[in-house]
């Protein structure tokens, strides 16, 4: 008799330990429930999986793929010019991205605006706009994080002197008659420049917005024609400059990429060319403006702003040209006149052009 009251005590006993487990489970679950009632925050929801797979395609710490070195990527040195500092390469839709690129490589274009990656063999996507670009060999990855893919509106999506609601005008030669050498032929395509892209870097200098026509202010998207050889001539200025000892670190593009409308009839036409280099997209007028005061700096250090800094500039711009003879063009000295102050217009024409005053251009 003793024995079956043990026994029915130790039975008693798990029963209430049961119980008390049982009721402590719900207590914590309770507790938690009016935690998130009080404002405690939700478990963060899963990773939308577009998201997640973009984030893999072009960041170069993903742990899923391989990493490209440097010399597997070397057929995309052209693209960042003689002077290694472009940041952006202007293509027609469907073209290559690259010349000769690796026969195994994948490219992968990532639309900057709408975050579309759209996959490739090295063709560029059909739909104008900035991409990042990623690219894979066989297994390995890399993301080109200084570099983007500017993909370029056809000439022929021009429709009489505009494209949509800009007004670009008729370039020379487009109503007939025969240039006088390529470098005057109409352009093979237009960048598009919108009020979110106009920021980007063309180069470590230099971004898309420095360049477009001063007219039209409240009308976007504008369209923009601008040579990759101008953009890297303009650089190796830049470091002609800094070898002699100039701390550049400002160059204000005065005037760039100016429609035939704008040339013709906008601003000060003053000194403009009837072929000017500007409506081509290869020439411009800059001058070192480090301090952002709107005029030319004070580059020869003899206490006056005036046409003998603007050389300066010219020089530098000659020695590019001994060294880099692929880029020869022209080369301008402007001095102060009609509300701005001295200049310097460089332009890669194809041939040797120099002048100085109030012609040419």
């Amino acid at each position: 008799m003793p024995e079956a009251r043990a026994r029915g005590r130790w039975v008693l006993g798990l029963a209430v330990a049961a119980t008390l487990l049982v009721a402590a489970g719900w207590t914590v679950a309770i507790a938690d429930l009016r935690g998130q009632d009080r404002g405690a925050a939700p478990p963060p929801p899963p990773q939308p999986v577009g998201r997640t797979v973009r984030s893999q395609l072009l960041d170069p710490r993903s742990k899923s793929t391989a990493y490209l070195d440097d010399a597997a990527l070397s057929f995309l040195r052209p693209l960042r010019g003689e002077s290694g500092k472009l940041r952006a390469a202007f293509r027609l839709p469907g073209s290559d991205l690259a010349d000769e690129a690796d026969p195994r490589m994948r490219a992968l274009f990532e639309q900057e605006t709408t975050g579309a990656v759209v996959p490739s063999a090295g063709q560029v996507p059909g739909e104008a706009g900035v991409y990042k670009i990623a690219v894979e060999i066989d297994k390995a990855r890399r993301a080109i994080d200084d570099l983007r893919l500017i993909t370029l509106k056809p000439f022929a999506e021009k429709k009489g002197e505009k494209i949509g609601l800009y007004y670009l005008g008729r370039w020379p030669f487009e109503s007939g008659g025969t240039p006088r050498s390529r470098s005057y032929a109409n352009p093979t395509g237009f960048i598009e420049v919108t009020r979110e892209n106009k920021d980007t870097h063309v180069s470590e200098h230099f971004k898309l917005g420095d360049f477009l026509t001063k007219d039209q202010f409240d009308v976007w998207p504008k369209y923009l024609v601008l040579e990759p050889r101008l953009v890297d001539k303009l650089e190796l200025v830049i470091q002609e400059l800094q070898k002699r000892g100039q701390n550049v670190k400002r160059v204000h593009v005065m005037s760039g990429f100016r429609t035939p409308r704008y040339n013709k009839s906008g601003g000060n036409t003053g000194g403009r060319a009837n072929l000017s280099r500007h409506m081509y997209g290869d020439g411009a007028d800059i001058f070192v403006d480090n301090d952002r005061n709107g005029n030319m700096d004070d580059l020869n250090r003899d206490g006056r702003v005036d046409a003998t800094d603007a050389r300066v500039i010219a020089d530098a711009a000659e020695r590019v040209e001994a060294r880099y003879p692929a880029l020869v063009g022209g080369i301008g000295i402007y001095r102060a006149c009609c509300g701005h102050g001295p200049f310097t217009h460089i332009d890669t024409r194809g041939y040797r052009a120099r002048w100085s005053g109030s012609s040419g251009g």
